[in-house]
């Protein structure tokens, strides 16, 4: 069985789906904070088959002890986490509680319960505000531009201090660029509470109606249009890149990966590429810049490649319109509600 903290957040349920589709036997912990329950019923409906479900905390120590002696957990996903960027500037203590604190009892429940096997939810933001792109899995970790970058790259030294000190430990650092789009069934996806701090569900908030306009964040970035340029990739490629990657954890070891499309594009662009590919305006004004985020970045993804056998399938178009269908669903799903 395999234990996923955080299952029911937008990447997390996605990977659930991608995991029971495969034979696999989950168990998914979550806190909801960023979610609702609903999101198990939508998960077992795509893959046809039951989830494990724990309500609760990974920092609650007494939890992850219980569900480490009630099941027999092979191998763990670590999910569970806060990920915005500017929120992480205004609450550090949040972020550094919850993404750091929250590991360490993780671990120590794994330890504690002989499970050695882990894959880690990272992020590109680990290779600091002085990286070249695009970023590399031999570069070294940098200076983070935000309290969320630097609690990712805490964990990670935190997983190389414990494989240092057991090497029967097997950990996956697995470094996201920025995943979008939603299930091809549209009955997961994400969705935000309040303003969207990511780009695609703002877009397509805007687009239904549910939003006014969106608020474009800077466009005197040395790029090519003035917008931020980033490595877009599909949830659900993403999502495959968690079931591969776990072969790597048959040897101890830690191991890195890049999951991105190798390319960047612009904030502009991708509006740009929603409009066309659905057909409906996007009204929209620039903003000052956000504090903590970067000009432009972009994954190398020739390791994942080459050791996973692993390359993204999915096209812009189909981010764009898988979106959108998610979008459609959740107006329903809340008219309805």
């Amino acid at each position: 069985m395999i234990l996923l903290t955080g299952g029911t957040g937008y990447i997390g349920s996605h990977i659930a789906v991608e995991l029971l589709q495969a034979g696999n036997e989950v168990a998914i912990l979550d806190d909801l904070s960023n979610s609702d329950k609903s999101v198990i019923e939508r998960i077992q409906h795509i893959a046809q088959r039951n989830v494990i479900f724990y309500h609760g905390d990974v920092r609650d120590s007494s939890l992850l002890a219980s569900i480490f002696q009630d099941h027999h957990i092979e191998s763990v996903i670590h999910c569970a986490g806060l990920k915005a960027v500017g929120h992480s500037v205004k609450d550090p203590l949040a972020y550094y509680d919850v993404n750091v604190y929250g590991s360490i009892c993780l671990c120590s429940a794994m330890q504690k319960a002989g499970v050695k096997r882990l894959l880690f939810s990272s992020s590109a933001t680990v290779y600091g505000i002085e990286a070249e792109p695009p970023y590399v899995e031999t570069m070294a970790r940098g200076v983070s531009s935000s309290p969320y970058g630097t609690s990712k790259g805490m964990v990670e030294k935190l997983l190389e201090d414990l494989f240092a000190s057991d090497p029967q430990w097997s950990v996956g650092i697995l470094r996201y660029f920025n995943p979008i789009g939603a299930h091809p069934s549209g009955y997961i996806g994400e969705l935000p509470q309040g303003t969207p701090n990511n780009l695609m569900p703002y877009i397509s908030q805007v687009a239904a109606g549910v939003l006014p306009e969106l608020l474009i964040y800077g466009d005197d970035y040395a790029t090519d249009d003035g917008t931020c340029v980033r490595d877009y990739l599909h949830v659900v490629d993403l999502a495959i890149g968690h079931r591969v990657a776990l072969t790597v954890l048959e040897e101890p070891g830690v191991h890195r990966y890049n999951l991105g499309t190798g390319s960047g594009i612009s904030v502009k662009q991708m509006v740009d590429a929603f409009v066309a590919s659905i057909g409906v305006e996007v009204p929209y004004r620039y903003a000052p810049r956000r504090e903590g985020d970067l000009a432009a970045f972009w994954a190398s993804a020739s390791k994942a490649e080459r050791d996973l056998g692993w390359q993204p399938g999915k096209t812009l178009e189909d981010m764009m319109v898988d979106t959108w269908r998610w979008q459609q669903f959740s107006n329903k799903a809340q008219q309805s509600s």
